[in-house]
């Protein structure tokens, strides 16, 4: 005898209450999955990592930043499951580099592959904290869209800057070190595309029908 698909979906659907721990969509069941498997990655990528680190302010970044990672994802992981309010708020993170960039490119040697563990580096290791947060901010900001427990929606949108906030502090210290070059477009054209948007001034209320 074959089920009637229709029908099933029908009897699973909660037309009264639904307990906070069941409180999640399939969507967001499966992204902030992904989410926290993405941050155990990130964590233990840092562990790994650590014992090759060579310079302190790295080190020290690498220590700090880990906590944070911690927590937030001891935080989210809580929500998760219990659907309430978690134990801890979540925090913002605040950087200890400044924000000053320096522009343009210097030569430097073609990158490739390495081919053992003896070959890490700092540039290296720092490329891959980079990325942990790149992908943090993206996971996150997808989860967040499909998330219909408001709890969970919060913390993973609170998280999110916390993310950009790391990146742009690895980003700042491999800048610093040559690691991260940026170009910059000449004066003229930098100019040319900085001014080639104006205010908006509709009023409220005047929109043309």
């Amino acid at each position: 005898m074959t089920q009637n698909p229709q029908g099933q979906m029908h009897e699973n659907m909660h037309t009264g209450p639904v307990p906070p721990q069941m409180n999640h969509g399939g969507h967001e069941l499966f992204d902030v999955h992904e989410v926290l498997s993405s941050a155990v990655a990130g964590l233990n990528q840092y562990t790994l990592l650590r014992p090759h680190v060579q310079d302190q302010e790295l080190l020290t970044m690498m220590d700090r930043q880990f906590h944070f990672m911690q927590e937030e994802y001891n935080i989210t992981a809580e929500c998760f499951k219990t659907g309430m309010d978690p134990s801890k708020p979540t925090q913002k993170y605040m950087m200890k580099q400044d924000n000053d960039f320096i522009y343009g490119l210097k030569p430097s040697q073609p990158k490739k592959p390495i081919q053992s563990s003896a070959e890490l580096t700092d540039e290296i290791i720092s490329g891959f904290m980079l990325g942990v947060h790149k992908s943090g901010a993206a996971l996150k900001t997808m989860a967040a869209l499909e998330t219909s427990n408001p709890v969970v929606r919060r913390v993973l949108a609170d998280s999110v800057p916390n993310c950009i906030e790391m990146g742009y502090e690895v980003s700042i210290y491999q800048n610093k070190h040559h690691y991260y070059q940026v170009p910059q477009l000449a004066q003229q054209d930098t100019m040319a595309i900085v001014n080639s948007y104006a205010p908006s001034n509709i009023q409220p209320g005047t929109m043309p029908n």
